[in-house]
């Protein structure tokens, strides 16, 4: 595996295998790598000739009261976990290499983002959207791979690939969960003991709400608030939002067809947890697949 901190010598290496290989699989990620992440390595793996992961902690995703500062760092753990994931390229960044000076140009997304997360993280997919920009331009992958657990932001990155036709294919890659079904996140690290206990009740909520939906019985208004009470009945969180909506597009659900999303949020004390379940419904309603 190769490390790489400056961009010019990522520009050459990038160069070297589109000369000589084929696929390049990219994993862009914060680092403080868990599961999550080694899945969305080990998928690039199987599709691609090469597998290139980047660790930057982006300062343009967070807002003046979130954790940047308290976000987890763990360098040398994370160039042996990628190494063993198989990673040929792991991009290690600072601030001043991927932002030299402040943009002339900036991005600014317009849709998909005043609702769930988005509502209340204003200019986080802007920043999103601009690191992933640099990032598709430097490593020039044939496909890009992310979790569903931030459903949103597959949603945001999917409507900028479309609209400024980027050349690359983003791949969806299911939430990796615990045994006990909660998501893998590298925030699970700041929930209590107790917290810990409760913080599957998540998923929990979310697979009721995919066999109401199947079942035909209950609108979709009513399976809100059906996982609504369930979470604040079950943990001792603050349930932010129970949501509903068509994806990606993330537009309210007029009938069940398509993608629905169920997509919950619960602030624990020192810790923020999201999760969704994505059902795709035929005509009649009636569950084709379930994506988790």
């Amino acid at each position: 595996m190769k490390i790489i901190t400056s961009m010019n010598i990522l520009r050459q290496e990038i160069q070297k295998h589109k000369d000589s290989v084929g696929s390049i699989g990219f994993v862009p990620t914060m680092g403080f790598l868990h599961e999550g992440h080694l899945t969305l390595a080990d998928e690039a793996r199987k599709q691609n000739e090469v597998v290139v992961m980047s660790i930057f902690v982006n300062p343009l995703q967070f807002g003046p009261d979130e954790d940047f500062d308290r976000y987890p760092r763990d360098i040398d753990r994370d160039r042996e976990l990628a190494e063993n994931a198989g990673v040929d390229i792991l991009f290690i960044p600072d601030a001043k290499e991927m932002y030299p000076d402040e943009l002339s140009v900036t991005m600014t997304v317009h849709k998909r983002i005043d609702v769930l997360c988005g509502k209340k993280r204003e200019g986080h997919f802007d920043g999103v959207v601009t690191i992933l920009a640099k990032l598709f331009h430097l490593v020039q992958p044939s496909r890009a791979y992310f979790g569903l657990k931030d459903a949103q932001q597959i949603a945001v990155v999917e409507g900028m690939v479309e609209d400024y036709f980027f050349p690359v294919e983003i791949v969806r890659v299911p939430t990796v969960r615990e045994e006990d079904g909660l998501a893998k996140s590298s925030r699970n690290v700041y929930l209590s003991e107790s917290e810990r206990k409760e913080a599957p009740v998540l998923y929990k909520s979310l697979k009721e709400a995919a066999q109401m939906i199947e079942s035909g019985k209950m609108s979709v208004d009513a399976v809100v608030i059906k996982v609504r009470d369930i979470l604040q009945n079950e943990t001792s969180g603050k349930v932010e939002y129970v949501e509903a909506y068509s994806f990606p597009q993330l537009s309210p659900v007029d009938d069940l067809t398509g993608e629905v999303i169920i997509a919950v949020a619960v602030q624990f004390e020192k810790a923020r947890l999201i999760d969704n379940i994505i059902i795709l419904l035929n005509e009649e309603g009636k569950s084709a697949c379930l994506e988790q």
